[in-house]
C-alpha cells in the first residue's frame, strides 16, 4: 500500500479551495502526489504528468513483456514433439481420475 505524507492528503474541500497551488506542487516536485479524501476515504491520486508518462511506459513494456513470453511458450511447444506430451489417459491416471471427467 502507498503510504502518503500528511501534507500529502488533502479533503476533497480543501483541494478545490487550493487546488492551483496543489497542481503547481505536484509540477514543481516538491510534492509528489497528492491524495484526496472524501469522508476520510482516499478517492483520488493526483500525480504529474511526467509520472502519469513514466506509469503508462512501464504499464506497455510489462505487457509486452507478457506477450513476447507468451509467444515464446507457444513457439516452444510448436517444436515439443508429440511424443513429450502426455495422453489424456496417462493425465487421468496422475490425477486418479476417469478420462470422461478431463
Amino acid at each position: 500500500m502507498v503510504k502518503y505524507a500528511q501534507n500529502e492528503l488533502f479533503s476533497i474541500t480543501d483541494f478545490t479551495k487550493q487546488i492551483g497551488s496543489a497542481v503547481s506542487s505536484i509540477k514543481e516536485h516538491s510534492l509528489e502526489k497528492i491524495g484526496i479524501l472524501k469522508n476520510n476515504k482516499l478517492e483520488a491520486v493526483v500525480i504529474s504528468t511526467d509520472e502519469y508518462e513514466r506509469l503508462k511506459a512501464l504499464e506497455e513494456a510489462m505487457e509486452l513483456a507478457e506477450q513476447s513470453e507468451i509467444y515464446n511458450m507457444i513457439e516452444q511447444r510448436k517444436e515439443t514433439p508429440l511424443s513429450e506430451y502426455i495422453s489424456e489417459d496417462e493425465m487421468a491416471a496422475k490425477f486418479g481420475i476417469s478420462k470422461s471427467q478431463l
